[in-house]
């Protein structure tokens, strides 16, 4: 037949379609969540994400030595407390848990970039993340207390830091304070379009952050909207954002490509710990291929637009670079 253009003719190796790719990553672009408990002697499976543990300080090294050795060197840290009260105090003590967590990872480890996330969910005792006014949050007040955590995650040794919390105006003022306070060449990584999802799940057991009542609605994005997401991803980049996320990913794919298309400086998109534990589980049961689902899953993403991705899947990933699956 008289074919003049046959794109088959890209496809006949393997060594051919991995020159061609249009897609390529790499390990420097992950980034693996990592719960830090108070306590001693604790590595503690999250029963909801097999495979994925809270770690006291004092057994960090478990999962460090892991990471070190995958190369993936970008962790991003939560804290467990074990006090909580109405306006989260642990969350920006000087001796708080991701205070104690980022001075070790610093000490121990100093080749891993450390991004922490800030947010209220999991040291206040009613879990939700903010000050609250009788049953809802006080946008403005809680903007104060945020601001205490950055500045006290980036006075105990934190690259980066990345609020969570989806507050009104909270890129703008937490920027002016971690200048005020020295630490201009500390960049923001925003949680900018974080939908009020159900695929959290799982993490509410990782981060012990389920609210006492009601729930996040009131400040998390509702899923049916998209024009808001570019709405809040203009406003994070206007107020000082150095890089916008989209949380989570795999449902999001279409927010992800249009932010990318929007904005020039880096995406993020987090790939949550319902999306692990969907993947574990049809693995488990045998319904799925779990390795070619988690490389297919996280190509997905990246083709999309993102140029970073936060996963449990992490170090795995990096294996399958290695292993030429991926790549």
């Amino acid at each position: 037949m008289d074919i003049l253009y046959r794109p088959r003719r890209l496809r006949t190796s393997d060594a051919l379609r991995k020159m061609v790719r249009e897609t390529r990553v790499s390990r420097q672009s992950l980034i693996y969540p990592l719960f830090a408990v108070d306590g001693n002697g604790i590595k503690e499976e999250i029963k909801t994400m097999e495979g994925q543990y809270r770690y006291s300080v004092d057994q960090l090294y478990q999962i460090m030595d892991r990471l070190i050795a995958a190369g993936v060197e970008k962790v991003l840290l939560f804290g467990i407390p074990a006090h909580k009260d109405s306006c989260g105090s642990q969350a920006y003590d000087e001796e708080g848990i991701v205070q104690r967590a980022i001075r070790y990872i610093r000490e121990n480890y100093p080749s891993i970039y450390i991004v922490t996330d800030v947010c209220m969910c999991e040291y206040t005792s009613h879990g939700h993340c903010g000050i609250l006014d009788g049953e809802s949050v006080d946008n403005d007040k809680t903007l104060e207390f945020l601001n205490r955590i950055a500045i006290s995650h980036a006075k105990a040794g934190a690259h980066m830091i990345a609020p969570s919390d989806m507050m009104d105006g909270r890129i703008g003022a937490m920027r002016q304070a971690l200048d005020e306070a020295g630490f201009a060449e500390v960049p923001i990584m925003a949680y900018s379009a974080k939908y009020a999802s159900a695929f959290y799940g799982p993490f509410r057991e990782a981060a012990d952050s389920a609210p006492a009542f009601g729930d996040r609605k009131s400040y998390q994005m509702d899923y049916h909207n998209r024009k808001e997401a570019l709405k809040e991803a203009e406003l994070d980049v206007l107020e000082g954002a150095d890089i916008i996320m989209v949380k989570p990913a795999l449902s999001y794919l279409d927010i992800i490509r249009e932010v990318s298309n929007r904005h020039d400086i880096p995406i993020a998109a987090y790939s949550v710990s319902g999306e692990y534990a969907m993947i574990k589980a049809a693995a488990k049961a045998g319904f799925i291929d779990e390795e070619n689902i988690i490389c297919e899953s996280a190509i997905s993403i990246y083709r999309a637009g993102a140029n970073i991705l936060i996963t449990y899947f992490a170090i795995e990933l990096a294996g399958f670079m290695d292993e030429g699956k991926i790549g």
